[in-house]
């Protein structure tokens, strides 16, 4: 388990530094912004020691690690535990909440931190096994901004309550649709998504812990996203056919979360030890590469003069 979570942090660090050195748009802006909110008590974007408010700080450092879209990915998968298998998807990029818990707090060692970034993954990898928010045009991001949000209050030493609202208002008020993912030109919004729910997220939590106080029970509410898509009350048989008017007591009503959720705390069996490396290029990615090949097979025709055998004499 700590060589995988090394082995992701560092994969994820090593994605946004290239992004910033490249000077990709979104992390580029995102940074920019951070470092206008100034904050002696905050924490520090990529290549600064200058401290900014931590939320800031984060869809900076989050927007970055998640630009090439080549970091760790779960899918929502494993049979071996009952319920398990709703198949969402998701990725790391949440490890900067971790990072500016760390440096607000000053007293979280490496191995604190560490086990945060398991706890992150552990989180949101099973809410990813028992919930697909993709099935509903919602963006997986949802679940990784549920944990950054009990993971960031945790390490700050949030009360029970205190992380339970800040759940509660992350899922009421900040609920990303796909819409970001739609269309043939993707713009910032699909790769900063993550960061900026997790910067929401954030902020939730040090309102929370303000005094600030939250929708309770969020995963048993029947009118938030969960109980919504996939009623438990006053339903018939079948879900694809759900009275949802308001004259329908029942299915507005009390009633269990749609999902029980196994996270683990001890052993091996963790949601880091599923997540995958990404080995291949992806949608923009797979876009830009192709654009690269194209644009160099043009300009240098000799390339492609052997056929497909002459690939091995391409240095």
């Amino acid at each position: 388990v700590w060589e995988r979570i090394e082995q992701f942090h560092t994969d994820s660090v090593m994605c946004g530094v290239s992004a910033l050195a490249l000077k990709t748009n979104a992390p580029t802006v995102l940074r920019q912004e951070a470092l206008t909110y100034k904050d002696g008590k905050g924490a520090t974007v990529f290549g600064s020691t200058e401290k900014c408010a931590p939320e800031k700080a984060i869809v900076a450092n989050s927007s970055a690690v998640r630009e090439w879209d080549s970091n760790g990915t779960v899918f929502g998968y494993n049979p071996s535990i009952p319920g398990h298998t709703a198949g969402e998807f998701g990725h790391n990029d949440f490890y900067p909440v971790v990072m500016a818990a760390a440096q607000v707090k000053g007293d979280i060692d490496g191995k604190t931190a560490l086990k945060a970034m398991v706890a992150i993954d552990e989180i949101r990898g099973r809410l990813a096994e028992v919930f697909s928010l993709k099935s509903y045009k919602i963006d997986h991001v949802v679940h990784g901004a549920i944990a950054s949000a009990a993971v960031y209050g945790a390490l700050l030493g949030a009360s029970a309550e205190q992380i339970e609202s800040a759940i509660g208002m992350t899922v009421a008020h900040y609920v990303p649709f796909r819409a970001i993912r739609a269309g043939k030109q993707l713009s910032d919004s699909k790769g900063a998504s993550a960061a900026i729910s997790t910067e929401a997220a954030v902020l939730s939590m040090r309102r929370a812990m303000n005094g600030f106080v939250g929708p309770k029970d969020i995963f048993r509410n029947p009118e938030a996203i969960f109980r919504f898509f996939e009623p438990t009350t006053g339903t018939a048989a079948s879900q694809d056919n759900v009275d949802i008017t308001l004259g329908n007591k029942v299915r507005w009503g009390p009633g269990p979360s749609p999902f029980n959720i196994v996270l683990s705390h001890s052993g091996s069996d963790f949601a880091v030890c599923g997540m995958h490396f990404k080995l291949g290029l992806y949608e923009h990615q797979s876009a830009g590469a192709l654009e690269g090949l194209i644009s160099a097979l043009v300009n240098n025709p000799k390339l492609a003069s052997g056929g497909a055998e002459g690939i091995d004499n391409i240095n």
